[in-house]
């Protein structure tokens, strides 16, 4: 059982237990642990590979990391040129790529599995929050309630040549779904190279393939940021992907107190809770769950985890209450 004494107000990350930064060292009489770290997504993305080639787990690497680049020039709202800033400018985007259209549609799954918890059409009530608390307020309920007619998946408009929004004046952002995405791109590359056994953290979205030898799993601690050396637990991977949602430690001002995460369907900041990590077969998966079971609360939130099959979750209330999934074994303490 976690003692609870060990956790700190302040909230947890997830982080790698070993992760010391960028090298090459041998792990075995064969093999070697290579670690490369880069910014990109507007986070640190480390690619830890053992393998018994130097040379080509570096290219293995290489190619890995550019996927991510890729994914990220596609996808991004905050450069002009992706395909989802030019949807977003134009209320269309002509010929999309096949990786755009295959998010979009997760993310409409993950809308319509969740009652719209999870929406990618959230961005009109990102935007006005993040104006309106600089300018020193709270929107108004008149303000959010005019802009959640926008937050509606329905209103995206999918085929093979074009995405289309049904309405002017929306927007979405892929920020909860697509570096999960992009960190399953990445382990599928070093799948492809004949990389073995490799771990992507993508600023905590995390995807294991293979664990760090033959029998011994990968471990990813579950800790408090602000005390380096307490951990709440140390979760095992060999196959699989962790991703944690919490509002611990962004606001969109410090003076208005407003958490990043805001509900779509009230267009409010998501309060009750400090976390949720979930596990589940793919980065993209958890990173959708984590920011959707954090939006449903810790009862509705861990009822639908329970419902999928293969994935976990480990929630963090507002009280400190830590509160496992049934069938939750991927942790030591």
């Amino acid at each position: 059982m976690i003692n609870r004494r060990h956790f700190i107000k302040g909230g947890i990350a997830l982080v790698l237990a070993f992760l010391t930064g960028s090298r090459i060292k041998r792990w075995n009489q064969s093999s070697h642990l290579l670690e490369s770290m880069r910014t990109m997504m507007g986070t640190s993305v480390a690619a830890m590979v053992v393998h018994d080639d130097v040379d080509g787990a570096r290219e293995a690497m290489a190619q890995a990391f550019g996927d991510i680049h890729k994914i990220d020039r596609l996808m991004s709202i905050y450069r002009n040129d992706s395909e989802i800033a030019t949807l977003n400018q134009n209320c269309f985007c002509e010929n999309p790529s096949a990786n755009t259209i295959a998010v979009i549609k997760r993310a409409i799954y993950y809308s319509n599995l969740s009652s719209g918890a999870f929406a990618i059409t959230i961005l009109p009530i990102i935007e006005m929050w993040r104006e309106k608390t600089g300018a020193g307020r709270h929107p108004t309920e008149d303000e959010l309630n005019g802009a959640l007619e926008l937050v509606r998946p329905e209103y995206i408009a999918l085929d093979s040549g074009a995405i289309r929004f049904k309405k002017p004046e929306m927007g979405i952002t892929l920020g909860g779904i697509a570096k999960g995405y992009a960190v399953d791109r990445a382990i599928e590359t070093l799948g492809q190279r004949n990389i073995k056994h490799a771990l992507i953290n993508a600023g905590g979205d995390i995807r294991a393939f293979g664990g760090k030898a033959e029998g011994a799993p990968w471990k990813v601690a579950l800790r408090n940021p602000e005390n380096r050396e307490d951990s709440l637990t140390v979760l095992s991977l060999y196959d699989g992907a962790v991703a944690t949602s919490g509002n611990y430690e962004r606001c969109f001002n410090e003076e208005a107190k407003a958490t990043h995460i805001l509900d779509p369907r009230s267009g409010h900041p998501v309060q009750d809770l400090l976390s949720v990590t979930v596990i589940a077969g793919s980065a993209m998966d958890a990173d959708a769950l984590s920011t959707t079971a954090f939006v449903l609360g810790a009862e509705k939130g861990m009822r639908l985890i329970e419902k999928l099959d293969g994935v976990e979750a480990l929630i963090v209330t507002g009280e400190k209450e830590i509160l496992r999934s049934n069938g939750f074994h991927h942790y030591e303490v």
